[in-house]
């Protein structure tokens, strides 16, 4: 009787505090994430007026400053960075020396001679014709002094690489146009780190650079090529992943045109040699590029240390967007400096730059002299 009425007493007492208690909407909140505060007078104000105020707001705040580097001037670069081919110094130059350095040289002699230049990829035509050479020398200098070797070996590593080749590389606007670039490789040859490299070079050398990023089959590729422009003050037109590349590529020449830039550099997708509908795809890119400004140059860019296998893909892109210049990366590591010779014979295009490093100024114009001073390893006075 007592525990039923203690029973009865708590049951009661249950229902009042809970008819009593605050409801979810007059519980106060645990958390607030910022928001627009209410007038005073209990009005909304105006979607206009919130607008106006949101906008004063974002002007009032002041946008981080950029120190944009300042890169160095292109000129003179591969004397400075000479020491960098030393692994083909190595291989090429010192190798040969050393064997045309000999008392007599006899056709086992001849024979290391050319082991020496078809390892370090010069290419079996070329090595015939700087045998052949050095072997009418060495029968009219009979005796040999070492500075008579240093010189007759420069001499036909001169010839082979093509001293009076034209390698400039058009970059200067023209017809009240801008100088338009197109690169193109297959993936993994450094052709977009090559991009920004060369937008930095031709910053350092006084021109005003657009780049365009049309690997859009690459997220990362539009994104890096962004790091490199932001550097240097370039401006980048990109596309969403997946978009056409060829109208991104249109469309950074378009803004090139408006903005009266000096030069366009536009980034392709890296492509396999192998696979005729995307090498079809490249054509159509310079083709659409045309419709609003010559394309100045193409430049094929090949990893050095790939031998054969570059030569390869040099011929098949050449077939496809008329090459115009070589782009030899890697060249600084297990790379041999004969590659030179031999992918300007394969394609009769002169190579125009070499990349000797990882650091952003470390891509240089090819000079022939100073090329073949490096592989012999003669000093050379370094450019101020």
């Amino acid at each position: 009787m007592i525990l039923g009425v203690v029973l009865a007493l708590f049951v009661v007492a249950a229902v009042v505090a809970f008819v009593k208690a605050p409801t979810r909407r007059e519980l106060p909140p645990s958390g607030q994430s910022p928001s627009v505060e209410v007038p005073p007078t209990g009005e909304m104000a105006a979607p206009g007026e919130a607008a106006t105020d949101v906008a004063a707001t974002a002007t009032a705040t002041p946008s981080p400053v950029i120190d944009l580097d300042q890169p160095p001037p292109s000129a003179g670069r591969l004397v400075r960075l000479r020491s960098r081919l030393s692994r083909s110094q190595s291989t090429l130059g010192r190798g040969l020396l050393t064997l045309l350095a000999r008392d007599t040289i006899d056709e086992e002699t001849w024979e290391e001679v050319e082991d020496t230049l078809l390892t370090a990829d010069v290419g079996v035509s070329a090595t015939q014709q700087i045998v052949e050479a050095l072997r009418t020398q060495v029968k009219v200098l009979g005796a040999r002094t070492p500075d008579q070797v240093r010189t007759m070996l420069r001499d036909q590593l001169l010839v082979a690489v093509g001293a009076d080749g034209d390698r400039a590389l058009h970059t200067a606007p023209h017809d009240g146009r801008p100088a338009v670039l197109l690169m193109v490789g297959v993936n993994g040859t450094g052709k977009t780190t090559t991009c920004g490299k060369l937008a930095r070079a031709l910053v350092g050398d006084g021109r005003t650079v657009l780049l365009g990023a049309a690997d859009t089959f690459r997220a990362a590729a539009a994104d890096q090529l962004a790091t490199w422009g932001a550097r240097v003050g370039a401006d980048v037109v990109r596309g969403d992943e997946g978009a056409d590349p060829a109208s991104v590529a249109f469309e950074a020449v378009k803004s090139g045109v408006e903005q009266k830039v000096d030069t366009v550099l536009i980034d392709t997708a890296g492509r396999l040699h192998t696979k005729q509908g995307l090498m079809d795809e490249l054509g159509k890119v310079k083709r659409v590029v045309e419709r609003q400004a010559e394309v100045d140059e193409v430049l094929l860019v090949l990893d050095a240390t790939t031998g054969q296998n570059g030569l390869i893909q040099a011929r098949v892109f050449s077939e496809v967007v008329d090459v115009t210049g070589i782009v030899l990366t890697k060249l600084d590591g297990t790379a041999k400096g004969g590659i030179v010779i031999a992918v300007q014979r394969e394609l009769g295009v002169p190579v125009k730059l070499i990349g000797l490093g990882e650091g952003p100024d470390d891509l240089a114009p090819f000079e022939p002299d100073a090329f073949v001073d490096a592989l012999l390893g003669e000093p050379m006075e370094v450019a101020q």
